[in-house]
């Protein structure tokens, strides 16, 4: 960020970057926590994931507040107006981050204390978690340095995610299938990686987001996609 012979203007923008790294921390935070709760089946983990939900929003709310009074008293054009228009979209993706955290921890309170049946797609779960988690980190350093090569190798990374998301998918069809008592709890599970992979669609619109405001233009590039459980159609025995 360039240095303004006003230097409140340089003030707010430092207290946005500031506020949008916190919310960073803490949308980090929530994914490893609700994840780490899915795992150990740990509902008292989860309750904490969904109580802490209510700072990234009001962080959120915080930045949106401080970008509409900075606009309406500094009236930023160019690259200054674009880094409080690129605060604002950060801090919405974060919360709805912290948003799919909360869905997750809402799961493994549902499913309660019991045993999960097959700890491969548990762990499956976590490795696509710690690929997101991974993505998230490198784009908010990339949002943080202005970094657009960076927020581009992001931006790339969002295929193999996806792929692990259709491995699951896949995966988890297949207990469903073998046996009905499976249904109730691979559901969860399935769920639970939708949201991840989501995650992992927020990192991308960061990526993007860095992008505008360096350069001055949205990407123009088709998003690099692999997710096929949208549209995938399930034929269980007999049908």
């Amino acid at each position: 960020m360039t240095e303004h012979i006003i230097k409140a203007f340089d003030a707010d923008l430092q207290e946005l970057a500031r506020m949008v790294a916190e919310m960073g921390g803490i949308a980090e935070k929530q994914i490893a926590d609700s994840v780490a709760a899915l795992a150990r089946r740990d509902s008292k983990l989860a309750q904490g994931v969904m109580t802490a939900d209510a700072g990234l929003d009001r962080l959120q709310r915080e930045i949106e507040e401080r970008a509409i009074l900075t606009i309406a008293r500094r009236q930023p054009m160019a690259v200054d107006l674009r880094e409080i228009v690129g605060a604002l979209r950060v801090s919405n993706d974060l919360e709805r981050v912290g948003d799919l955290a909360k869905n997750i921890a809402k799961r493994v309170v549902a499913l309660g204390s019991d045993l999960y049946p097959h700890n491969k797609v548990i762990r499956g779960v976590e490795h696509m978690a710690d690929l997101v988690l991974a993505q998230l980190k490198r784009v908010l350093d990339a949002y943080a340095r202005r970094d657009v090569a960076k927020a581009l190798a992001v931006w790339r990374g969002d295929e193999a995610i996806d792929a692990v998301n259709n491995s699951l998918f896949r995966e988890l069809l297949t207990y469903m299938m073998e046996d009905p008592r499976n249904i109730t709890f691979c559901t969860h599970l399935l769920f639970c990686a939708k949201n991840i992979e989501r995650m992992g669609d927020h990192a991308t619109n960061i990526a993007e987001t860095v992008h505008y405001i360096v350069e001055g233009h949205p990407l123009v590039d088709e998003r690099p996609k692999g997710d096929t459980t949208a549209s995938a159609t399930v034929a269980f025995p007999g049908q």
